[in-house]
């Protein structure tokens, strides 16, 4: 039986060496850990929205809502609330049972809480689980946003700590530290993961799930973004991870954090179902369901169900203060970030 200890302790060489198991063996490890606290057959469904569009000030490389880059991708306002809610029924009536909103700031000004508040508490009204990326927060923004009915709130460390650098320059890490301890606080759940393929090393991979492994309290879902090279982008003309590659650092994840839920996350439109397959027994137990990660591609419904179809897995229920929603993604004729949740311009 592997060993499921939940550590905050792990070293780089140990992370590294789980990185270097042979594909098999590593594969059979991590599912193994997934079946112990996991219904390995069930699959969280989110959908996210983009309410406030482009015009961020950050440099993100990979990330077309930066004003920097020229991505064809315009500057929009925060979006009303009747809009908002009129894509968070239909995300819930095509099978999700958490929507995840992103808003391309530095950070919100104290004068956008109580707009994105107001949102929050409309769509948690819903009966929806809610998850929002705004940037980095402010004094008392967390909780604000805690009081509104917010259940997560994603900031993405990105990468190793070692290779930040090379991708953003318009914030520091320990800024990404600083907002996680703000939202711990809070008593918000924390979702953070971050994104592989940007031309790190194995090496730097590993840091990257060190690092999520080795923070204070294992963020409760942990996104693994493959990068979307975006023309106009730094990054626009980035090779392509072996796709093997990025099943390990979905089993490695898995491994290292055996209580959080590992959401294979944008990325999924590039890979074919059988790589999606592999992602799944790796220990992936959350998805993004819908055309559209904030400012990029995602499988469509029809394909998402297709393939729960041929792999035999069913949505996760989610069971709420007010009672259990069931997410059904199947053909019953109910059903009509960007990064998934990986910052605050592409959640």
């Amino acid at each position: 039986m592997a060993d499921t200890a939940i550590r905050h302790d792990w070293s780089r060489a140990e992370v590294a060496a789980l990185f270097a198991l042979p594909f098999n063996e590593l594969l059979h490890r991590a599912h193994t850990v997934h079946r112990q606290h996991h219904d390995p057959n069930a699959v969280q469904v989110s959908t996210l929205l983009s309410i406030k569009t482009g015009g961020c000030p950050e440099d993100c490389a990979y990330c077309p809502q930066a004003a920097r880059y020229d991505t064809g991708v315009a500057a929009q306002k925060l979006m009303e609330i009747d809009d908002v809610l009129h894509r968070a029924r239909a995300a819930k009536a095509a099978g999700a049972s958490r929507f995840c909103m992103g808003a391309a700031w530095r950070g919100p000004k104290d004068r956008d809480i109580p707009k994105v508040a107001a949102i929050v508490r409309a769509v948690k009204d819903l009966g929806l689980e809610t998850c929002a990326t705004l940037g980095l927060l402010g004094d008392g923004h967390a909780q604000a946003l805690k009081d509104a009915g917010l259940d997560y709130y994603n900031h993405n460390i990105d990468t190793a700590p070692e290779f930040y650098g090379e991708i953003i320059h318009t914030r520091e890490y320990q800024d990404r530290l600083v907002t996680l301890e703000q939202v711990r606080d809070a008593g918000l759940k924390t979702c953070c993961g971050g994104i592989v393929g940007m031309g790190e090393t194995r090496e730097q991979r590993a840091g990257l799930l060190q690092a999520l492994a080795n923070l204070p309290e294992h963020p409760q879902s942990v996104p693994i973004n493959q990068l979307v090279p975006v023309p106009g982008t730094p990054l626009g003309d980035a090779e392509p991870l072996d796709p093997f590659e990025f099943v390990r650092a979905i089993a490695v994840a898995r491994i290292l954090m055996p209580l959080s839920i590992v959401r294979l996350s944008a990325g999924r439109q590039q890979m074919d179902d059988a790589v999606q397959a592999l992602c799944f027994f790796a220990g992936a137990g959350s998805i993004f369901y819908g055309e559209k990660l904030l400012t990029t591609g995602n499988p469509d419904v029809a394909a998402d169900r297709a393939l729960f179809r041929r792999l035999d897995l069913h949505p996760l229920e989610v069971v709420e203060s007010a009672g259990t929603v069931h997410a059904d993604i199947g053909d019953n004729g109910n059903a009509d970030c960007g990064h998934g949740c990986g910052c605050s311009a592409a959640a």
